[in-house]
């Protein structure tokens, strides 16, 4: 299977396989960061990095839930960009691969200082986490919800930095097209899809929501079909590159999202259930899929639904 081409591009960006190791999953330390790309991520996400260190919400945090899935609400806890602007220029020096760091912010003049500030390091990508479950904007409401203020915040980002930028938008809208739409016109070089879906897990035999926040980030594979329909949508309404997860835990998965349109893959919740070592059983079973239908590059996978829906719909009109 040497002849089967895993690699792919994301905003001019190469990485030798399409799985990103996602953010929030393991700690924003080069070493962290570095081990996930030598177990076979084609690169690697910081955890969100704030402009000050952040302490985050007290235990429970996370809680598996079941079906591969789990809830969790950490609450961005993080060093700052101080210390970790030291961990990517760090965990730069050590790999080749791609690092990409997530910020997020209070403010939208925050969101932008950050992006110039982790610049510094000379991350490969920024990701700008508009988009998590636990943190409000200066209006009072998540930046994700509301397509003027994704863009606003898009625009601020854009203005202070030239390293390209995903925005990282939220399911837990309305018309998720809309809001990749407005990033879009406002700058966006390509969005991720997507974050956590808003949930909450009660424990009937105490009568006590499991989680300290009580509300948290529904992640695993339960989620798929959200980030499909999510990815799917969006490639439709926009022209800017897609960083696809949600359930990913096997290569199929993983080729449903590029069918759906994504052009690489985050991997999260894999790992908690299947070690370090998803990313190169993932890979496994996606080369193992190719072969046996015949694909021999990831290119002729991306978008492939919307190929046979367009030409279903040529047979019918």
């Amino acid at each position: 299977m040497k002849n089967i081409d895993l690699s792919t591009t994301l905003c001019g960006v190469k990485l030798r396989n399409p799985l990103v190791l996602a953010s929030g999953i393991v700690d924003t330390t080069a070493s962290s960061l570095v081990y996930a790309i030598e177990n076979g991520a084609g690169a690697a996400i910081t955890k969100s990095i704030s402009p000050e260190p952040r302490k985050g919400h007290k235990e429970p945090i996370v809680v598996a839930v079941g079906n591969n899935s789990m809830i969790n609400a950490v609450g961005l806890s993080n060093p700052g960009i101080d210390a970790a602007l030291q961990e990517i220029t760090d965990a730069k020096k050590r790999t080749k691969e791609p690092i990409i760091a997530n910020i997020f912010a209070s403010t939208v003049k925050e969101f932008g200082e950050s992006a110039r500030r982790i610049g510094e390091a000379k991350p490969d990508l920024i990701e700008v986490n508009v988009s998590c479950p636990n943190v409000d904007d200066e209006f009072g409401k998540p930046f994700s919800c509301d397509p003027d203020l994704a863009a606003h915040v898009t625009r601020e980002v854009k203005q202070k930095t030239k390293i390209p930028i995903l925005v990282k938008l939220s399911p837990n809208v309305s018309n998720i097209a809309a809001i990749a739409k407005a990033v879009e016109a406002a700058g966006a070089d390509g969005i991720t899809l997507i974050n956590t879906v808003g949930g909450m897990v009660i424990d009937v035999e105490s009568a006590t929501p499991v989680l300290s926040n009580k509300v948290g980030g529904w992640s695993g594979a339960a989620i798929k079909p959200v980030a499909v329909k999510a990815i799917y949508e969006c490639y439709r309404a926009v022209k800017i590159p897609i960083l696809g997860m949600g359930g990913v835990m096997t290569g199929k998965d993983a080729v449903e999202l590029l069918m759906a349109g994504a052009v690489a893959i985050g991997i999260g919740t894999a790992i908690y259930y299947r070690g370090m070592g998803a990313f190169t059983l993932i890979q496994g079973e996606m080369r193992e899929f190719m072969k046996s239908h015949h694909y021999k590059s990831i290119k002729d996978i991306i978008g492939k639904a919307h190929s046979r829906i367009d030409e279903y719909e040529d047979l019918i009109t």
